[in-house]
């Protein structure tokens, strides 16, 4: 195998591709904690469902499954939270939205605010209880929507606020 060949593409002396600036709540740990414990309760319930309608002598397979859930379910309610915290960012410039997200799976965006489209603020029941929101935008782009979780209220808000600003100020038809 050869060298890798440069891209011909015009980069500013200096630019690299950075982690976003900004970090999502501290209390967004809480939220995928409480949320990965939703799950868990559920698979819980389908545990016990088994245990009652299964009719086999023998419920050695319901501890080996129960014991296996149970750890692998402690861990990812304890792991995926931190994991998340660590990895999600974002930052808005004048010119773009930028996010970074995910856990196992991670992802960058970088989203110009001439391609967006909407700018959505979303709440679910556990988000509200913690003072916390999601802000999407969509944008005129295959990829679908950026979203970020896990903001501060106020700081959801304002920046729905000014996203929205600098979208109904762009002259481009965001497509």
């Amino acid at each position: 195998m050869g060298a890798v060949e440069p891209l011909d593409v015009p980069v500013a002396p200096g630019a690299v591709l950075r982690e976003p600036a900004h970090r999502v709540s501290r209390r967004a740990v809480l939220m995928w904690t409480l949320q990965a414990l939703v799950v868990l309760a559920l698979l819980l319930a389908g545990q016990v469902v088994w245990w009652l309608v299964d009719d086999a002598p023998s419920r050695t397979p319901h501890w080996v499954v129960g014991a296996v859930w149970l750890v692998a379910g402690a861990a990812y309610a304890v792991a995926m939270p931190q994991w998340r915290y660590r990895v999600h960012r974002w930052e808005a410039t004048p010119r773009a939205i930028y996010t970074q997200s995910g856990w196992l799976w991670q992802e960058r965006r970088i989203a110009p605010l001439g391609r967006v489209q909407t700018v959505d603020l979303e709440r679910g029941p556990v988000a509200q209880l913690l003072g916390l929101a999601a802000v999407t935008i969509t944008t005129a782009s295959a990829a679908g929507p950026v979203t970020i979780h896990g903001l501060d209220l106020p700081v959801a808000h304002e920046l729905v606020d000014a996203l929205t600003a600098a979208a109904v100020a762009e002259t481009g038809d965001a497509t």
